[in-house]
């Protein structure tokens, strides 16, 4: 469990690239879409599609390399390093590409309306994995590398999925793998790489973060490493929630805007805040009462359920906190904009977090280091409720204005 924990922040790296390259992506797509040029939005699948497999590729290969050097940096020692080692070679080496690319591929179906398939094939994925696991890990005795295997393999199925999915709506889609498509023209680069870099940016700066918090627990025991990262995976659950509702009304905000239809923009982005909020309420309510039996499911230690129950606890109080700043973010990312998504994405994760770690860590010790987190979430949220006012005022004038055009129109149309 502490070789995971160690190796997770690594693995979390493929999912920023997925979304580096889908999210924004997905948001140039829809954006392009509204305004009927199915050529760039073509263009922009096979850059985005070719572009993250050549340098996921290179991310495994890079990785098998410095593996003496990279795994001691972020905390394994002699009882961890073998662990680690085999967990890396099959989810990353072998399998960055599937890993990335089936997330990638979900944000492309998606941003083409098609929700309930992409849904299916990451739920497919989920699924295999669960099942995959006991089977590799227990019945063929594989141990760490069995849970590796099963990951690796459950990513491959679930590409496999969307690959056969596009190839069988090849007349409909705009979703391309043509390499005669791929340029690096009509500002299609830069929309994709400006508009995806914050939520890189966040799990980058997650994968420090992680890092930072499991050396910071190693200090103190193999037991408060396993226990953190018990805490991190079960807390993923909110942030999943809140990332999933926030980037599947993506496409519709972007569609809507370059459309121009800023009524349905609104009723979109409210929908979604709402019931992501209420759904974060509950799932807040729910790990932070069960969560003894929460952390007893991954191990059953007491050592490491003793500090894995209280950990989470303390982080899932802010739920609530990251469903608001994941809607600031996608609602940002999905009109183009740049700045904002980053500063929120870098205050969420590394720019207050990080350094809270140390600070509490000195106050208040082990339970210290936890507490950066929540009190990271509450501050981006802050930051993200002051940036999102002016924007959601200017959306609601530019629907007035065009509310009144209508009148106008109306009338006149009526007086004639």
């Amino acid at each position: 469990m502490a070789a995971v924990s160690l190796c997770m922040p690594m693995f979390i790296f493929l999912t920023g690239l997925a979304n580096l390259f889908g999210i924004g992506a997905s948001s140039l797509m829809s954006r392009s879409l509204g305004v009927g040029n199915h050529q760039k939005a073509k263009q922009t699948a096979v850059f985005s599609i070719w572009t993250s497999v050549g340098i996921s590729l290179a991310y495994g290969l890079l990785l098998a390399l410095l593996q003496p050097v990279l795994l001691p940096w972020a905390g394994a020692d002699d009882a961890t390093y073998e662990f680690c080692s085999q967990y890396i070679f099959w989810t990353i080496t072998v399998g960055a590409v599937p890993t990335v690319l089936n997330q990638e591929l979900a944000h492309l179906v998606r941003a083409e309306g098609n929700s309930a398939q992409a849904s299916f094939g990451v739920a497919m994925g989920g699924v295999l994995n669960i099942i995959l696991d006991p089977i590799f890990i227990f019945l063929l005795g594989f141990n760490i590398a069995g849970a590796a295997i099963a990951t690796m393999l459950s990513n491959v199925i679930a590409t496999i999925y969307f690959m056969l999915l596009i190839f069988c709506k090849r007349q409909s889609t705009d979703i391309s793998f043509n390499l005669t498509l791929y340029t690096w023209r009509h500002r299609i680069a830069r929309e994709v790489l400006l508009v995806g870099l914050p939520s890189c940016l966040m799990n980058l700066m997650g994968v420090l973060s992680n890092i930072t918090i499991n050396k910071l627990m190693a200090g103190y025991s193999n037991a408060a490493v396993a226990g953190i990262g018990v805490a991190k995976k079960v807390d993923m659950l909110s942030f999943a929630i809140a990332t999933g509702m926030s980037q599947g009304v993506l496409p519709l905000i972007g569609y809507n805007y370059s459309a121009q239809n800023y009524r349905r923009m609104k009723a979109a982005i409210q929908t979604s805040f709402l019931i992501s909020l209420a759904v974060a309420i509950v799932g807040t309510v729910f790990l932070f009462t069960c969560a003894g039996p929460i952390v007893r499911a991954f191990i059953d230690d007491a050592e490491t359920v003793r500090f894995g129950q209280m950990f989470q606890r303390i982080i899932c109080i802010t739920g609530p906190c990251i469903s608001v700043t994941m809607l600031a973010i996608t609602a940002f990312q999905s009109v183009g904009k740049k700045l904002e998504p980053a500063i929120l994405s870098l205050l969420r994760k590394g720019g207050l977090d990080i350094p809270f770690m140390f600070v509490m860590n000195a106050l208040a010790g082990v339970n210290g280091i936890v507490w950066a987190t929540p009190i990271a979430d509450f501050g981006a949220m802050a930051v993200a409720v002051i940036l999102f006012i002016p924007f959601w005022r200017r959306i609601s004038s530019l629907k007035n204005q065009q509310d009144c055009g209508k009148q106008s129109t109306y009338t006149h149309g009526k007086n004639m």
